[in-house]
């Protein structure tokens, strides 16, 4: 039941979720033009301490309307808020101040949260709707094979052959970096064989998984625990054979982590939720396929209302955890939805697939980054939601000249 429903979803052309009242055109990527985000001058910070606590959740937001209340930001203060940090693997820092270029400010309200108190229970609202992936039909390709897991906890996304996209709170509480974030790891999911001539090896493997390979200080880890040491002694008790492959974790160096200074100095100016985004640059390439950026789309445009990612949620065990849900409400920069999500899972890509209006091939692009569990104000009332922070034009843009190092490539998104 579990195969036939994703190969529904994922894999019959122009299926979607819809209440029939969506066009042909309601379906497509609708490419614009983004404003200009150029470098203007970097400077030398003090190396962070790495003595932060890692973060499996944000801090609360204002609410939605209190957001809609609070005055849009001047270009100056967009500046300072998509400046960025970026944090190198020998410890050291720079600050890079950017100029914003070919913006047009619209009078839509600023989304930048205040404090408030988070509830650190489960994240999951009734019957619980995750689908745990264990066919390697799904479990190693595109779309899944996009999501990987940070040695810090959390999840991410690949975004370019070099590069992951997640939660910026994974790495930095807002005020210090966490701890572990000076050797950070990003762990892709493969299909491992066993056989002969492994066992020594895995031994010993399997001991330094023990001792720190979560952390992301081995080269692997078994997402099924002992699981990985059973697959090694059944295939040298049969032989050698070759056992059944078993997804396990290749643990890859992050080169340099980039934080915007919206989210970086929350603790002197107060936690921005708007800012929860971080793009970590690899030390070596990948081979998988990556999911490109899109500009999320307000919630009437999105087909029948719908989200989806996938993560590494804490309650199971390394599994890659997939989920879908419909979007309960929107601001400029969040989207508020109850896709059922565990610690763990923050940092995943949320993404959309749409037509290419070009191509008319069907495309699936990350369109926010899922952030955690809030408590915010309705029209007075405490209600609580999972948030994730949308793709601006103006984030789009700051991303992509993360990734590309100019923005050349970037005046569309």
């Amino acid at each position: 039941m579990e195969t036939m429903l994703f190969w529904l979803i994922f894999f019959t052309p122009g299926w979607t979720l819809t209440d029939g009242s969506e066009t042909e055109q309601d379906f497509m990527w609708h490419l614009r033009k983004v404003p200009r985000i150029v470098s203007d001058k970097t400077f030398h910070l003090s190396s962070p301490t790495f003595e932060a606590d890692a973060a499996t959740a944000t801090r609360g937001g204002c609410g939605i309307e209190c957001q809609r209340e609070l005055p849009a930001p001047g270009l100056s203060e967009l500046e300072d808020h998509l400046s960025y940090e970026t944090v190198f693997e020998n410890g050291t820092r720079t600050l890079t101040r950017v100029k914003v270029q070919d913006l047009v400010l619209e009078p839509t309200p600023n989304t930048t949260a205040r404090r408030a108190p988070v509830r650190r229970k489960r994240q999951v609202y009734g019957t619980d709707s995750r689908f745990s992936i264990s066919d390697k039909r799904f479990l190693t390709h595109f779309p899944f094979s996009t999501a990987v897991k940070l040695s810090t906890g959390c999840s991410g996304i690949l975004v370019s052959p070099r590069h992951v996209l997640t939660a910026a709170h994974c790495v930095h509480d807002g005020r210090d970096y966490v701890r572990g974030s000076q050797k950070l790891r990003v762990g892709l999911l493969k299909m491992r064989k066993k056989g002969r001539g492994q066992k020594r090896r895995g031994a010993k493997r399997s001991r330094r998984e023990a001792d720190g390979g979560a952390r992301g200080e081995g080269p692997e880890e078994s997402p099924r625990g002992t699981a990985g040491a059973r697959g090694r002694s059944a295939a040298s008790g049969r032989g050698g054979r070759v056992a059944e492959a078993r997804p396990s974790f290749q643990w890859t160096r992050v080169r340099s982590t980039h934080v915007p200074t919206g989210w970086a100095s929350a603790g002197r100016d107060g936690a921005a939720l708007d800012y929860d985004y971080a793009l970590l640059e690899l030390k070596r390439a990948h081979r998988k396929k990556y999911m490109d950026l899109g500009v999320s789309p307000t919630v009437k445009k999105l087909p029948g209302g719908m989200i989806h990612f996938s993560g590494f949620d804490d309650d199971r065990a390394d599994q890659l955890v997939y989920r879908f849900c419909s979007v309960s409400d929107e601001s400029s920069d969040l989207l508020y939805q109850y896709c059922d999500a565990e610690s763990g899972s923050t940092g995943s890509g949320v993404y959309l697939r749409l037509k290419d209006p070009d191509k008319k091939n069907w495309k699936r692009k990350i369109i926010a980054i899922y952030s955690g569990h809030q408590w915010v104000d309705v029209h007075g009332v405490r209600k609580d939601y999972n948030v994730a922070v949308r793709i601006t034009p103006l984030k789009y843009a700051q991303i992509c000249l993360w990734i590309h190092g100019s923005d050349a490539s970037c005046a569309y998104g």
